[in-house]
């Protein structure tokens, strides 16, 4: 037997008058649909109401891991991609490369883009390398990642540091109600004002406006963390196991549960990403002895968070002709389980993450079973199969 979990990040939603519908349930997935008619289809709470809804707590909850126990920040995660080698005295903080508004007091700035158009990874990597060169020390460093994902770490740093907003729960937004930190996390304040300074002229940002690109043109702490060791996942599982993803954290988590991580080129995190190119590797990882295969797909989060409808669809399309079709057509006749789902919801409406539960779906080839004809948030709460705590989901899918 294979196995195969197809994540969707952010893939869930509410209904909407201008689409009639959810991106899921107006998406043309035949290859979902399909499944869904004789496969096991419900809801999951992958996020407890007491902890933040981010793809960190929700991807170790599918995989299998309690968040209760084994979470302790998102950025030790992608720190560990990055081959960050963090102390247990160390302290890392997600690093986005933001584009803020001009005012001159960096407080009555507004988060203008979170991703700052999405800059690439090459000018990512200049402007960090920039920001270590001035603000960087003994006790402060930075380190580059993919686009506008980076990572600091403070050594003897600490937690106590008060609240640090995710930039993209506030898109559109006046920043002086999230510049929270306490007595200990003033020095991050001040370091996020000295980057607008550091950056707002930098050649990299003044080439891309005039390629007319957002200019990344500050730097944004959140996600603060400590390393914590998880199980590996062929000791909690008895398979071995791969991890596809573009994107650090996912990256981070299958590191430390001991995947085989495989970088695929062209994989961008985005809905231009190389659709083929993830599939074919889950392909081949399979077929050269892994059991076990999770192919994480951020583009549906993405453009969540960007408040675009449309490519929001268009994104669960690809997902279901390009991965998914590209899956069954390999092991037609085969015996695998596939378990497609969200991590959690990212509504257009809100362009964040919330905690609500979202659809899964698991998908036996050695058993046939009564469905539904669509896939998506409707027709999964109809069914009133609910696991509520989502980290046990795993352990049903495996039959473990």
């Amino acid at each position: 037997m294979k196995y195969v979990v197809l994540l969707c990040d952010g893939m869930a939603d509410l209904p909407r008058e201008d689409i009639g519908g959810t991106p899921m349930s107006v998406a043309h997935k035949p290859n979902m649909d399909k499944l869904a008619a004789v496969s096991r289809v419900g809801l999951v709470k992958t996020v407890s109401d007491e902890l933040k809804p981010g793809s960190d707590v929700a991807n170790l909850s599918v995989l299998g891991y309690d968040p209760a126990i084994y979470y302790s920040g998102r950025s030790p995660l992608e720190a560990g991609s990055i081959g960050i080698d963090m102390k247990p005295t160390d302290v890392s903080l997600r690093t986005n490369l933001v584009t803020l508004s001009d005012e001159p007091d960096y407080e009555d700035k507004t988060m203008v883009d979170y991703c700052a158009d999405d800059i690439s990874t090459a000018e990512g990597a200049q402007l960090i390398d920039y920001i270590q060169q001035h603000l960087g020390n003994e006790q402060f460093s930075f380190y580059s990642g993919v686009s506008y994902r980076h990572c600091l770490i403070w050594a003897n740093g600490t937690l106590d540091i008060g609240k640090l907003t995710p930039p993209h729960d506030i898109t559109g937004k006046p920043i002086k109600d999230h510049l929270g930190a306490n007595e200990n996390g003033k020095v991050l304040i001040d370091m996020m004002k000295k980057s607008y300074d550091l950056l707002k002229d930098h050649p990299v940002n003044l080439d891309r406006i005039k390629r007319g690109l957002r200019p990344a043109n500050s730097i944004w702490f959140w996600g603060e963390g400590v390393r914590r060791e998880l199980t590996p996942f062929a000791d909690k599982y008895g398979l071995s196991a791969a991890m596809i993803s573009a994107v650090d954290l996912l990256k981070g988590i299958g590191k430390f549960t001991g995947m085989q991580v495989i970088n695929v080129e062209g994989a961008t995190g985005y809905i231009d990403t190389d659709f083929d190119a993830k599939a074919e590797a889950a392909v081949k990882a399979l077929r050269d002895g892994r059991d076990f295969v999770y192919i994480h797909v951020e583009a549906p989060d993405e453009c969540g968070h960007r408040f675009e409808v449309q490519n929001k669809i268009k994104s669960i399309e690809l997902i279901d002709e390009k991965i998914l079709g590209r899956i069954l057509k390999e092991f037609e006749g085969e015996e695998i389980r596939i378990l497609v789902c969200p991590d959690h919801p990212t509504p257009l409406e809100l362009r964040t993450h919330t905690n609500a539960p979202v659809p899964f779906m698991i998908y036996d080839s050695t058993e046939k079973r009564e469905g539904v004809k669509c896939f998506c948030e409707q027709s999964a709460k109809d069914t009133g199969d609910f696991v509520p705590r989502g980290h046990e989901l795993m352990g049903q899918f495996l039959k473990k």
